[in-house]
């Protein structure tokens, strides 16, 4: 891993359109290998879903019934099969049937910026406040 030069100019910043869309290249397409003739590829449940549905809609259950899943990354050059990790908080069995939604797959773009050692950080608004710090309600 190189050192960037603290002396450099600043990384460009992304900007929005007016639309909410970035002038950033288009991402690349998700491939995805069905592992059996019963497998489904994921999809989208509206315009504005933050994921992919790798299955059929559970209608809320997973909520009524104190189901919850473990998030993990992927990174971009594993290639074996993605699993879903199910906690089940219940005092109950919950049964789960081939084809029931159970989690999402929501794509990130990962930034792995050069460290730079510096001797102070910027001041932000912010500042060292945790959670809960904005004053929001």
């Amino acid at each position: 891993m190189s050192a960037a030069d603290p002396s450099s100019p600043p990384n460009k910043r992304i900007k929005t359109t007016d639309q909410g869309s970035s002038n950033m290249e288009p991402a690349p397409a998700l491939q995805v290998r069905k592992l059996s003739d019963k497998g489904r590829l994921p999809t989208r449940g509206s315009a504005f879903a933050a994921g992919y549905d790798p299955g059929h809609e559970m209608g809320g259950r997973e909520g009524q019934h104190f189901i919850d899943t473990g998030a993990g990354v992927i990174d971009a050059d594993y290639r074996g099969q993605v699993k879903v990790l199910l906690f089940n908080h219940a005092d109950a069995d919950f049964d789960i049937k081939e084809g029931d939604r159970v989690a999402q797959l929501v794509l990130e773009r990962i930034v792995t910026p050069d460290v730079v050692e510096v001797q102070e950080l910027e001041e932000s608004v912010r500042g060292a406040g945790g959670f809960g710090s904005t004053g929001k309600q």
